[in-house]
């Protein structure tokens, strides 16, 4: 079945409980989890800030039973209450069972309550184990429980915790990856896929395939005749039709994988409906040619913990003996996990460069004059991508996907932040997560909290009451 309700982790985030919830003595450590929320209808929840209660400031704290003082409770519920936010208290499990006991049954029993009493409609517990597995429940204000679904941790690796496939305490192995195991376990999941055309069209198709039980298709443009050679599934009808490139996806994709699968938005990212769609996903695909695309799916990604990946491709040319002469025919596949470096961060788009693009769009005689004055940098006159090099460059992004969520790499998924591959010098170089300065992300884990990605131009308006 697909999560009902999910709770998504930063692999940064993750990294910090583990190593304070398991310190090494075996004992039970405590920590809260203050989490936002996605827009509705999914139930999905963000951990966006977190507290740690000091191993020394507890009673007691033994293998199989924890107390530590109420204060951190009050410190969660001052910084959770203004924007109604959940709270999830989250302790230790080091014998390594991944379930509730009977222990942690009462204390939810005495400690939410209270909870419920200051603030808010849902908050739960969690247990954590050795291996960094979650298990969690949420609670209803009247002490009503359901579990998570699913915990969600977007790091150098992802990791997938599925309720239902934990038993007797132990969870089961992840499936391999380019098994069935693996088709089964991403038809319980959602890709969002930004841009369907030359290389979003084949990841989609990648995607599809594959089995995620839920794509959705962003792209405002429509098919045409020009576009025909590298837009996999597109006809001449479609041209002639003048087709939504995300309709006409969607429609081939319901074709061999049945009604329901996929999503068409025949929209620009840049709008609340296209943002509160892909905030639903569970991984992100950037296909676009735009920076402000690569911006506002940057932003999404940031502010909902959703990893993303995007791809780029470029065949610049220049002018040898007076004819045009090809440089090279190269790509490049960047996996932004939240927390870390984001594309902004790795000069993926720039603001001179969102500068020169909105020119490009509203005023073509400015940009060509600043151009010709030099004032904008890097821009380079480039042949058409042809579908060979979009081939290659969506297969190394999907791939990417498949080795940080299945772990068939050899070597740590954290090398390979950043691929880059020149088919002209017949070369690939790949970038460490380290290689990449980083800057405070004011969105991480803000999820659905208004203005929507912190932009006053999303601030959703109130509607008169009588």
């Amino acid at each position: 079945m697909t999560p009902g309700i999910t709770l998504a982790f930063a692999g940064v985030t993750h990294a910090i409980f583990k190593n304070h919830l398991l310190p090494g003595d075996g004992n039970e450590s405590a920590a809260i989890l203050i989490c936002s929320h996605s827009p509705s209808p999914r139930r999905r929840l963000m951990v966006r800030q977190t507290i740690l209660v000091p191993h020394d400031a507890c009673a007691l704290r033994s293998p199989d039973a924890i107390v530590w003082p109420g204060s951190y409770i009050e410190d969660a519920i001052d910084v959770a209450e203004p924007e109604g936010l959940v709270v999830i208290l989250l302790h230790s499990h080091p014998s390594g069972w991944l379930d509730f006991s009977r222990v942690d049954d009462t204390s939810d029993a005495k400690v939410l309550p209270g909870l419920f009493e200051a603030f808010g409609d849902h908050h739960g517990s969690a247990v954590m184990t050795p291996d960094g597995a979650i298990r969690a429940r949420l609670y209803s204000s009247n002490m009503s429980c359901e579990r998570i679904d699913l915990v969600t941790i977007a790091g150098d690796d992802i990791n997938y915790w599925w309720n239902d496939r934990i038993s007797s305490g132990i969870p089961a192995a992840p499936p391999l990856a380019f098994t069935g195991g693996m088709t089964s376990e991403l038809n319980r999941l959602s890709a969002a896929v930004i841009g369907v055309s030359g290389t979003g069209s084949i990841v989609a198709e990648q995607a599809a395939r594959l089995g995620f039980g839920a794509l959705t298709l962003v792209d405002p443009d429509k098919v045409e005749n020009k576009n025909l050679n590298r837009i996999l599934n597109s006809t001449l009808d479609d041209a002639a039709n003048e087709r939504p490139k995300a309709e006409m996806f969607a429609e081939v994709i319901e074709s061999y994988r049945g009604t329901g699968v996929a999503l068409a938005l025949p929209l620009t990212l840049d709008c609340r409906e296209a943002i509160e769609a892909v905030a639903q996903c569970d991984v992100i695909f950037c296909c676009v040619d735009s920076l402000e695309g690569r911006q506002f799916a940057d932003l999404i990604a940031s502010a909902f913990l959703i990893p993303l990946f995007d791809v780029g491709v470029a065949i610049p040319t220049f002018v040898d003996d007076g004819r045009s002469a090809i440089a090279d025919a190269s790509g490049r596949i960047d996996y932004v996990q939240p927390g870390g470096s984001t594309l902004s961060d790795r000069k993926v788009y720039t603001p001179e460069g969102l500068r020169a693009e909105y020119l490009r769009r509203v005023d073509p005689d400015a940009f060509r004059e600043e151009l010709e004055a030099g004032y904008i940098k890097g821009i380079l006159e480039e042949a058409p991508s042809v579908i060979t090099l979009n081939m290659r460059a969506s297969s190394a992004l999907v791939n990417e996907y498949i080795a940080r969520a299945f772990l068939f790499r050899q070597e740590p998924n954290r090398r390979y932040a950043r691929t880059m591959f020149s088919l002209a010098a017949c070369d690939e170089d790949h970038y460490d997560e380290d290689d990449f300065e980083w800057h405070d992300n004011g969105l991480f884990g803000r999820g659905a909290a208004e203005p929507l990605l912190g932009l006053p131009s999303f601030r959703q308006k109130r509607k008169d009451t009588a």
